[in-house]
């Protein structure tokens, strides 16, 4: 097992060894258990992080081996859930913000947006790395080892969430509270249409060059007028590269192999339309 900053890459063939140790039950058992965790079958992870509000919370990691697949969750210190999805067969990332609503103001207990945008490489380690991963301290609280550039992104299409699963079959079951809050963007809707993807599955959204009296949400002041809302967020820390290391045989011959991980943090900035400012409440003047 190979560490780095505290975390390192569990490697299957350092199980096989178990099997012909000394006899015993207790053994035995000991290194069924290993050999599950080796599999993948124990793919979550929880880890601490501080948030940039200077609270912090628990970041659950998960790995799905089968269909591809990473997520990450943690709660906001406004009480807002956040969910990330890779999804590394269809080149797709999700976001999800699912935001306490003020119901002194008629809002609904809470507002969900999804956020989605096409996978760029080397954003995240493969699932499969991120299944073996493992936490030598638990109680530890995580710093990211690189912090990475906000991203501005504009929203300026809606997906159906009917007919996105041919866009990527996480979709349907993150995004389903989310209704008609689902976004994506212009480049990305090309890249599919591409693709050969229906392109009912989009609708463009009114643009600010079409309607110049557009205001930002925050400058609007009723709460029925269409404006351009804006939501930002940031992944404190998750697993961004594999670290390589190098060794030498008894011949002198070398090698790498897999060590450990570099964490990364990065923030989203996302701008899109809204038919009217009381959805979008949290985006006002200080």
């Amino acid at each position: 097992m190979f560490s780095s900053v505290g975390f390192s890459v569990a490697c299957s063939g350092m199980f096989v060894s178990c099997i012909g140790a000394a006899p015993g039950r207790i053994l035995s058992r000991l290194c069924a258990l290993l050999l599950l965790v080796a599999l993948g079958l124990g793919s979550e992870l929880r880890v601490r992080v501080r948030l940039s509000d200077g609270l912090v919370t628990e970041e659950v990691l998960e790995a799905d081996n089968e269909r591809d697949s990473i997520s990450l969750e943690f709660k906001q210190g406004d009480g807002t859930l956040i969910t990330f999805v890779a999804d590394f067969k269809q080149d797709v990332k999700i976001f999800r913000a699912l935001i306490l609503g003020e119901l002194e103001r008629g809002q609904n207990q809470y507002q969900a947006l999804c956020f989605i945008s096409r996978l760029n490489r080397n954003e995240i380690i493969p699932s499969e790395s991120m299944a073996r991963l493992r936490q030598k301290n638990p109680q530890a609280i995580r710093l990211a080892e690189e912090r990475r550039g906000l991203e501005q992104l504009t929203m300026s299409a809606a997906v159906n969430l009917s007919r996105a699963w041919q866009l990527s079959s996480h979709i349907h079951n993150m995004c389903s509270e989310a209704h008609e809050a689902i976004y994506t963007r212009e480049a990305d809707v090309k890249h599919w249409l591409d693709k050969g993807v229906d392109g009912s599955i989009f609708e463009v959204l009114p643009q600010t060059t079409e309607v110049p009296s557009f205001q930002a949400c925050h400058t609007t002041k009723d709460l029925w007028q269409p404006c351009l809302c804006t939501y930002s967020l940031r992944l404190e820390w998750y697993p961004c590269l594999l670290k390589y290391c190098r060794s030498r045989d008894t011949t002198g011959k070398g090698s790498t192999y897999k060590c450990g991980i570099k964490s990364c943090s990065k923030g989203y900035h996302f701008t899109y339309y809204v038919p009217q400012k009381q959805l979008c409440l949290w985006d006002e003047e200080t």
